[in-house]
């Protein structure tokens, strides 16, 4: 594999020779193009290492029986499936994108030899995860409990990584529609948008109250969707305040995630008969519960790969201007979020309990899932509501340090 070596001297003598210059210019789209469809090759490895850890989690003490030869995998291979499959699948996962991270961080032109490994050398990449998945099952299970202790850490700044995401991408969502003379059909559009998602928010909540906290017993759920109906007020508040004065548009779609991930908690709760009208399924459940396996499945993917290429959101400097040879999104910042996503994809299998036993079919079910997804929630809406009161904040510190300046100088005048 050859790689076009650039410098700036070059550059400026190609300036007289446009067919040459165009021909470079030809040159690096093709290497943006493939380095934009290797995200989704990294995406689909993503993928088939959530199918693998799902396996081994249900089905690996006995599908895989070459494990109970394993010393590290204890009597019977107990140790290398359930939990502590998921584990050591994770930690494949998450040294397969660590290595691909220590070795792109910092590329910044398509021309730089590791563009190259990053959106090439695919035969080389499999052999890699394959031996980076299979390493381990031969690592002691002490090793491993410590992994999934510092994986609960990696997760949370994970959620924290992809609440950022969310939350900018609903601001440039809203000032996209924001109210524009040149453009009345967008004002009309966004205020029909934000309608919209107020009324399926509002109609949330009513049918958790009615579902979830149809009884005085059930006081935590009570808890759960009152603390989020106050949560709409405040933000739709804040956000029609004069001194703000954002519309309702981002704080529609805002309540809409509120109380998405309000209702995502809740279903995660234990199902008991007093407060939950699910009943608790044995073994694989119906095919409703696979479909919805499979649906969380596909939903850790694409949050995780959503947020990977939402590299510009986490830049300090955002006026910089993208030039033909510049990569079209931070490879580094990519694959550190899918090693912390490998991280996530392990807890949300074994519902963040490093020592308990999940069910099959389950992906994020239990008490430790509910409190993470509430505190979550919370963490979303403080954001927001900080993201909305910053400006102000900072415009009412700049106007406080202007007025004494402003008498100093009438004074001196008189």
């Amino acid at each position: 594999m050859v790689e076009d070596k650039i410098d700036d001297n070059e550059v400026d003598q190609w300036g007289e020779f446009p067919g040459v210059v165009q021909q470079k210019s030809m040159e690096y789209s093709i290497k943006s193009k493939r380095s934009s469809r290797a995200r989704y090759s990294y995406g689909i490895i993503f993928f088939i290492t959530n199918l693998i850890a799902w396996f081994v989690r249900d089905y690996g003490d006995r599908a895989l029986p070459l494990l109970r030869y394993s010393k590290a995998c204890g009597n019977g291979g107990s140790e290398c499936s359930h939990t502590m499959g998921v584990l050591r699948v994770s930690l494949g996962c998450f040294i397969f994108f660590l290595v691909m991270f220590l070795t792109t961080c910092f590329t910044s032109k398509l021309y730089e030899i590791r563009n190259a490994w990053h959106s090439g050398w695919w035969s080389l990449k499999f052999v890699m995860l394959i031996i980076f998945m299979v390493i381990p099952f031969f690592i002691p299970s002490d090793y491993i409990q410590l992994y999934g202790e510092c994986a609960r850490v990696g997760a949370g700044v994970f959620l924290v990584l992809q609440l950022i995401s969310v939350i900018e991408f609903i601001t440039w969502w809203n000032n996209y529609w924001m109210p524009d003379e040149r453009k009345k059909q967008s004002c009309a559009l966004g205020l029909f948008m934000s309608t919209i998602c107020y009324i399926g928010s509002i109609c949330g909540i009513l049918v958790m109250y009615v579902l979830y906290a149809s009884k005085t017993s059930c006081f935590l759920n009570i808890f759960f969707i009152s603390w989020t109906a106050i949560l709409l007020v405040v933000m739709m508040a804040v956000s029609l305040h004069s001194k703000v004065n954002r519309g309702l548009l981002s704080s529609g779609i805002m309540a809409s995630y509120v109380v998405f991930l309000c209702w995502s908690a809740i279903r995660s709760e234990p199902a008991t008969q007093k407060c939950s009208p699910q009943q608790q399924n044995s073994g694989h459940g119906g095919w409703t519960t696979v479909i919805g396996f499979l649906i969380g499945i596909c939903a850790i993917v694409m949050a995780t790969f959503s947020t990977g290429i939402d590299s510009q959101t986490f830049q300090f400097r955002k006026d910089k201007v993208q030039s033909d040879d510049d990569v079209p999104y931070k490879y580094g910042f990519f694959h550190l979020v899918f090693s912390l996503g490998a991280m996530y994809f392990a807890m949300l299998f074994i519902s963040w309990n490093v020592d308990g036993l999940p069910r099959k079919w389950s992906i994020d079910v239990g008490w430790a899932s509910t409190w993470v997804k509430i505190v979550n929630e919370w963490f979303a809406a403080t954001i927001y509501l900080w993201k909305l009161i910053l400006p102000v904040v900072r415009q009412t510190k700049v106007m406080d340090h202007e007025e004494p300046e402003q008498e100093m100088d009438n004074s001196t005048s008189v």
